[in-house]
Formats: C-alpha cells, sequence, structure tokens
C-alpha cells in the first residue's frame, strides 16, 4: 500500500509501538470495569491509577488533580462550562486564535447571559498586552489562553498572563495539548486552575485526554451518572485507551528533550529550504514549536498544493486538522493580520518523531517541482 511521508504531526500522531504494546492486554484478557468489587475490576482500577499518576509526573500535576476525558476538545468543555455553570454570568475572554473548542463552548455561554471577548494577538501571534490589559481592566471570570498554537507553533508566556489574570480576580485555563511533548509542561510553574491534555498528540491513542484542574476549584461535570472521576465525568472508563496514555507520557518525558533538539535541526533546514523557495513562514519572529512551520506561497492556493503533494507521497496540511471541513482562511492568520488572500496560501508541515533529514530533503524537492509546473500553468492561462 502507498504510504505518503507523514508531515502532519500535529493533526495526530502514529502510536508508538511500546504505548500498543501496554494497551494490548486491555483488548483481551485483561477487561474489567474499574468500578467493581472484584478482582478483574481491582486490576482495571489499578491500571487507571497507574495511568493517571504517569499523567501528572508529566506535567508536575498531583494525580489527584488528573481527571481522563474523551480528548481535549471535552477537557475544553469541561473547564469552560464547567466553572461557568457555578458562576454568576459575567465575562469570559479567549486569545484570538484559539483552537474552536475552547472559542465555540465560550461564545456559547452567551446564550447563558455571559459576555464573551476575544484577546487581539500581534502580528507574529503572540497575545497584544496592551489588549490583554484592556480585557483585564473589564475583570473576566474565565480566561482561557493556549500554551502553543497548533496552526503557528507560538509559545505563549502562558505563567506571566496567569499571575495578572489571577490577580484581577479570574479563574485561567490553558489548552496544552500542542505544547505537551514537545516543550515543557508544568501544571504547578504555569499557575492556572486548570490544563487541558491529549494523548494523540503525543504518540497515545486516539480517544482520551485529561483536564489537571486545581484541587481549590469547583466544576459542575458536563456528564452526570455514577460519579467517575471526581464526580466530573461519568461513564466507565476506557481503560485501554488511559493505560496507553499514560505510557505514552512516560515516554515523552524520557526523550523530550533530545527529541526536540532532533526536530529543531530538521525544522532549519526545511525553512531555510521554503525560504529558497519564496515561501513566507509565518510567525518567523516569536518563539515557536520546534516541530511546526506554517509557511505560504504568496500565488499559490494553499488546498491545491497539499492535494499536490500528498499525491506526490508528502502528508501535510492546509491549517487546523479539526477546521478542515471549511475552507475559510485560518483564523489565526486573518487574527494575526495576515491578508486573506495570503492566508488562502497557508500550508503547515508539522515534523515527528519518526521525521528524517530524508523526509524534509524529499519535500523540498516535491514542493519545488509543484511549485515550478503551477507557475507554468498560471503563466500559460494568463
Amino acid at each position: 500500500m502507498f504510504a505518503p511521508v507523514y508531515l502532519d504531526h500535529n493533526a495526530t500522531t502514529p502510536l508508538d509501538s511500546s504505548v500498543r504494546e501496554a494497551m494490548l492486554p486491555w483488548f483481551g484478557d485483561r477487561f474489567g470495569n474499574a468500578s467493581s468489587r472484584h478482582e478483574y475490576g481491582r486490576a482495571a482500577r489499578k491500571a487507571v491509577d497507574e495511568a493517571r499518576a504517569q499523567v501528572a509526573a508529566a506535567v508536575n500535576a498531583h494525580p489527584t488533580e488528573v481527571i481522563f476525558t474523551g480528548g481535549g476538545s471535552e477537557a475544553n468543555n469541561l473547564f469552560i462550562k464547567g466553572a461557568a455553570a457555578l458562576m454568576k454570568p459575567g465575562l469570559v475572554a479567549v486569545s484570538a486564535i484559539e483552537h474552536p473548542c475552547v472559542r465555540e463552548p465560550a461564545r456559547q455561554l452567551i446564550r447563558s447571559g455571559w459576555r464573551c471577548l476575544e484577546i487581539a494577538v500581534d502580528g507574529v501571534g503572540r497575545i497584544d498586552l496592551a489588549a490583554f490589559d484592556r480585557v483585564l481592566a473589564e475583570k473576566p471570570r474565565l480566561v482561557s489562553i493556549m500554551q502553543a498554537n497548533n496552526e503557528t507553533g507560538v509559545i505563549q508566556d502562558v505563567a506571566a498572563l496567569a499571575k495578572t489574570v489571577k490577580t484581577a480576580g479570574g479563574w485561567m485555563h490553558c489548552d496544552a495539548v500542542q505544547a505537551l511533548g514537545k516543550i515543557e509542561v508544568d501544571f504547578r510553574a504555569l499557575g492556572v486552575h486548570g490544563l487541558t491534555l491529549s494523548a494523540h498528540k503525543i504518540r497515545g491513542p486516539v480517544g482520551v485526554g485529561a483536564l489537571i484542574v486545581d484541587k481549590r476549584i469547583e466544576l459542575a461535570p458536563l456528564v452526570a451518572g455514577g460519579g467517575q472521576e471526581r464526580n466530573l465525568r461519568s461513564g466507565t472508563e476506557n481503560v485501554m485507551a488511559i493505560v496507553g496514555f499514560g505510557a505514552a507520557c512516560e515516554l515523552i518525558v524520557s526523550y523530550r528533550e533530545a527529541r526536540s533538539r532532533q526536530i529543531a535541526a530538521l525544522q532549519a533546514v526545511l525553512e531555510a529550504g521554503l525560504v529558497g523557495l519564496g515561501a513566507r513562514i509565518f510567525s518567523a519572529g516569536a518563539p515557536r514549536l520546534a516541530n511546526t512551520s506554517f509557511f505560504a506561497i504568496p500565488g499559490v492556493d494553499g488546498e491545491t498544493l497539499v492535494g499536490r503533494l500528498d499525491r506526490a507521497g508528502f502528508a501535510v496540511a492546509s491549517g487546523s486538522a479539526c477546521s478542515s471541513a471549511h475552507p475559510e482562511p485560518s483564523h489565526t492568520l486573518l487574527a494575526m493580520g495576515v491578508d486573506a488572500a495570503l492566508a488562502r496560501a497557508a500550508v503547515r508541515v508539522s515534523l515527528g518523531a519518526g521525521s528524517t533529514q530524508q523526509d524534509v530533503d524529499g519535500f523540498l524537492t516535491a514542493l519545488g517541482e509543484n511549485l515550478a509546473s503551477l507557475r507554468t500553468m498560471t503563466a500559460v492561462a494568463v
């Protein structure tokens, strides 16, 4: 079977073989319900508890602060809606470049009497501090700012922002889904009330995530029932996926720094090649994830280029995978002030654990060949 070179690790990552091995017993003889009192149930509970400790250790949290969810989107919704449900309606503020699973639940609160504001970013995608101060002056009850952007890879100074939000009396949430495994994610150092994680971005299974919740705050559950997960996420635990999440967290702790250096070296080669082909690299002047390069070739449609590269054997993206059904320009780039025509040309390459120098060289060759072909077609059409 034809298998394109995979350069879309911000969308999802391949399951690591060691993670698969940890999960395999739970597809067979180990099948107990973690709430059952017999030996099968006790074994499942022990596995969940061990995974909870592994996830907590990866982000410097206490195991009792880890709430397992069905993924990052659910965790984001749990914090925003769960916090709002126990507060008087007020102001919720999110950055203008948040993932839709933060922006949309924040907007839904408007139906319940809340106001919703977006915090502007500057031209490279970092929080505009003057705009942030203006929003804080309105005393938001809830603020959500991601640690690293899924499209540009831009890293925010969440710890400094959270400190200011707390001083203003608000609750601070951070979506760290893209940051986990690529940079340090430290719940204590960030100083946030809630932190969202997802397994499938770190070579774990799809369908499991976590919300790290400060034990001093109270949330209303999205799903009521048997009271699992500190009564915040009722339902029988997905033990095999949770075990995989724990194994993936243990894995990233062991290799993150060395892997980041390796990927940063590949990114330098990639981006030098992109510039040589006439690309504009978005957010090049800001601290970014070492694996993420979001670029555009002026005059070349991003979706068209992604399709051609796929046929040439390279899997890349034109933006956020979760928004791929909507062909509008990237909301992240528009928030940064990028012209809509250039935003439509955007293509994202996100490297991962299996990426090699050969992959990068091959991609640049394929990109150059396709650009030459597209420009020839454009010249003929004119």
